[in-house]
């Protein structure tokens, strides 16, 4: 299914740095505990570093103490999609952008913390761009 976002690769290469395609466009991991919004408690927007699609919103942010920003639910169903991935020997479920289909993170479930979802959207950092309230 095309996504409404849809550039070739040297434009998204162009575009991003090395290190926001090698995420986004590969599905690549940024190190645990340095991305910038890991902490942030500023309330606002999260949205696609790539497209400027709005995410999840600061009030479904919590402290997972993961290392990465984690959410318990999206802005809105449609905005993410949701896929199996099979890759380093197991099986996670993959979250991308709905809009230009670049890679987010991981979500996972029954992990025990006090969300009213169970749910925990693990999210790169370099994935995101915080648009605090007001802006």
């Amino acid at each position: 299914m095309p996504y409404e976002v849809d550039k070739p690769e040297e434009q998204w290469r162009a575009e991003l740095t090395p290190a926001e395609y090698a995420v986004l466009r590969e599905a690549g991991t940024e190190p645990a505990f340095v991305g910038e919004y890991t902490d942030t408690r500023t309330e606002g927007v999260y949205s696609c570093r790539a497209c400027g699609a709005e995410l999840f919103r600061s009030d479904t942010k919590f402290a997972s103490h993961c290392g990465w920003p984690s959410f318990y639910d999206p802005k809105d169903t449609d905005a993410v999609e949701l896929l199996e991935d099979r890759s380093h020997g197991m099986v996670r479920t993959e979250v991308r952008c709905a809009r230009c289909g670049s890679h987010l993170g991981h979500v996972f479930e029954g992990e025990g913390y006090p969300t009213p979802t169970d749910q925990r959207y693990c999210i790169n950092s370099i994935s995101l761009r915080l648009i605090p309230s007001g802006e």
